[in-house]
């Protein structure tokens, strides 16, 4: 990428040969005395960077912190291949995690065995998320104890998992959003966002039921959610006495249809139904009543011309008798 740029873009401060002492002592401290050099090129990376985790360590006195360089090679970095629409490449999707996996090692152990990480990594999948998709690039926030990242998280994977384009593919609901915030797990989370998006909440959010980096298949025998078992012990992390029945309540990220739940979905057709049937007969019985009344009432007062006739009091002479 940096082919065109001259030598001395970057090493101002050497000029002939042999070249002046530098003063570093280890590749470490050679490279952190360039750390400021890239954001005379490249600016808006430099301002995205600023609020990253990745410059908060920094600031906080952690020198094993990345800089650019420890990222992009300075001298034989190369730029990621994409296709047509300006996406990445499965290719470069497993570059990326590549990358990532310098540093964060035991991380990518995890992400390799994941449903995700096995399309990137050995079928090169281009719609499978890497490292960046979910964290983001330059402005990679902070870690899941921070309540922000916590309850924007579900947007995160709404990405992926509400774009009919890619879910179609793989046979995959794209109505999780939808159903996840119909639920009071997600309504709760959603209030918390909008009212209080620093309040933490106990709450579960996607990765608390499926796992962060390690995300498996629905099927999968160990940790795959469709296994009842397996969606048993997840509903016991926050119902300890939820009994093997309790996840039966659960539709999966579905609403319901004739495909879908069946049983529930005719139910609520029946009652959708019925409900506006009985409420507009009530209706309809109160309007008659009223009319009736009403029409009563005209008719009388038209027989009397319009004015009731006063008829005198009947004397009662019952006491004039004793």
């Amino acid at each position: 990428m940096h082919a065109t740029v001259s030598c001395q873009a970057c090493h101002a401060n050497i000029s002939g040969y042999p070249h002046p002492e530098n003063t570093a002592t280890t590749g470490r401290e050679y490279t952190l005395q360039y750390k400021e050099l890239c954001q005379q090129c490249h600016a808006v990376q430099a301002n995205e960077l600023m609020d990253s985790a990745h410059t908060k360590l920094f600031e906080g006195g952690n020198l094993d912190t990345p800089t650019c360089a420890d990222c992009h090679n300075s001298h034989a970095d190369k730029a990621f291949d994409k296709v047509e629409d300006g996406s990445l490449t499965g290719a470069s999707h497993a570059r990326i995690a590549g990358i990532c996996a310098k540093c964060h090692s035991t991380i990518f152990e995890e992400y390799a065995t994941s449903v995700h990480g096995s399309g990137v990594l050995i079928d090169k999948n281009p719609d499978v998320p890497a490292c960046t998709d979910c964290h983001g690039v330059h402005t990679i926030s902070g870690p899941t104890g921070e309540s922000s990242f916590r309850l924007t998280s579900p947007n995160i994977c709404a990405k992926c998992h509400t774009d009919a384009a890619i879910m179609d593919k793989y046979g995959l609901s794209t109505q999780v959003m939808e159903t996840y915030i119909a639920d009071f797990h997600g309504t709760t989370v959603t209030l918390f966002e909008k009212v209080d998006p620093d309040q933490q909440t106990n709450m579960p959010v996607c990765f608390d039921c499926h796992g962060v980096h390690d995300i498996r298949r629905a099927d999968d025998p160990e940790k795959g959610l469709q296994v009842k078992e397996n969606l048993l012990s997840t509903c016991q992390r926050c119902h300890p006495d939820a009994t093997s029945n309790f996840p039966d309540s659960w539709l999966s990220h579905y609403i319901p249809s004739p495909e879908h739940a069946p049983l529930v979905y005719y139910v609520g057709l029946v009652y959708k139904i019925l409900i506006p049937l009985v409420l507009g007969a009530m209706a309809l019985f109160i309007l008659t009543d009223i009319y009736r009344k009403v029409s009563r009432k005209r008719k009388k007062n038209g027989n009397n011309g319009g004015i009731e006739e006063l008829q005198p009091p009947t004397p009662d002479f019952s006491q004039d008798s004793k």
